[in-house]
């Protein structure tokens, strides 16, 4: 989960060597074109296990619409508040809305660890978005208020959509499905909502090689790559608690622009990173051994009652 939300931390970046391609053709090259590889690569194991995904219909077309639905509010929500602040607000409101699609939908008790956790990093993102709103507002290119509000209630949506097609994809896993066909599926689905939109929009990645490298880029490593291995800890942990590792993410993506866009984060963003990361050493720092069938074993701290059980079932699956 951590190397995916590194990988997830770069795009924002990428895109700043595009700037002729809008964040919609953006957004749809990404997972578009990512989410319609995995599911070619997957395609066996969809075949072997399409009465599966047929019996559980509703949960597949929750989460490809959120799929088609998030790369077109998180990109327009970095273009419109700035990669930082964009990058802020949507991940670092995933945790919530995951907890709140848990707590809804399978009544998670959330733990007192990962309410800890989430607080830290939820503060950390905060710091992070006063900070690029302070940087944005004293620059030259400072953005309209109508934009940086916009920006932000755009990246509220893409984190709900966020949390939304997480929260599918572990219930899909959770059920019986293999990480791959369920990421396959999911993903592919919304990969085929997304085309349309990348043909209306997709003009300028083809005008130069630098636009088509950035595309490959994005479809091939953040969100193939990094989705493959998002799968993956999805079928070992719940939904709010991958979602509240992939605050690592927004940290990340503060670095890169200070370091390769040339952006300068004020001290108070610096202290947002170091409650991120504080967040994640208390997610993921290993609790008390629990033997099961006789056989102790550790697992990082989970978001909500009985996560060893989530993920000794997995295990078993897989």
């Amino acid at each position: 989960m951590l190397v995916a939300s590194v990988l997830w931390g770069t795009t924002g970046t990428a895109a700043t060597f595009a700037p002729t391609v809008g964040p919609l053709a953006i957004g749809a090259a990404a997972m578009g074109l990512g989410g319609l590889l995995q599911a070619l690569m997957a395609a066996p194991r969809i075949a072997r296990e399409a009465s599966g995904l047929r019996a559980r219909r509703g949960v597949v077309a929750l989460g490809a619409l959120a799929v088609g639905a998030y790369p077109l509010a998180f990109y327009t929500s970095m273009h419109l508040a700035g990669v930082a602040a964009g990058t802020v607000v949507s991940i670092g409101s995933a945790p919530l809305a995951s907890a709140l699609v848990e707590r809804a939908v399978d009544g998670r008790r959330l733990t007192r660890r990962w309410m800890t956790g989430a607080a830290m990093g939820l503060c950390g993102t905060v710091l992070l978005c006063v900070a690029e709103a302070a940087r944005s507002h004293s620059g030259s290119d400072a953005r309209s208020v109508a934009s940086t509000v916009l920006g932000i209630g755009l990246g509220l949506v893409a984190g709900f959509t966020y949390a939304l097609y997480s929260w599918a994809a572990h219930r899909l896993i959770s059920s019986g499905v293999t990480s791959g066909a369920a990421m396959g599926t999911v993903f592919g689905l919304g990969g085929l909502l997304l085309l349309p939109v990348l043909l209306a929009t997709g003009a300028p990645l083809v005008d130069s090689w630098t636009n088509a490298g950035v595309g490959a880029y994005m479809a091939l490593v953040p969100m193939f790559l990094g989705y493959v291995l998002f799968g993956w800890g999805l079928a070992h942990i719940p939904a709010s608690t991958a979602t509240t590792l992939s605050l690592l993410e927004p940290a990340v993506a503060a670095v890169l622009a200070v370091l390769v866009v040339g952006e300068r984060l004020p001290s108070l963003g610096w202290a947002g990173i170091a409650l991120v990361v504080g967040c994640l050493a208390v997610l993921t720092a290993p609790s008390r051994p629990v033997a099961k069938g006789g056989v102790p074993h550790r697992v990082a701290g989970g978001a909500g009652e009985g996560t060893e059980n989530v993920i000794s079932e997995s295990l078993e699956l897989r």
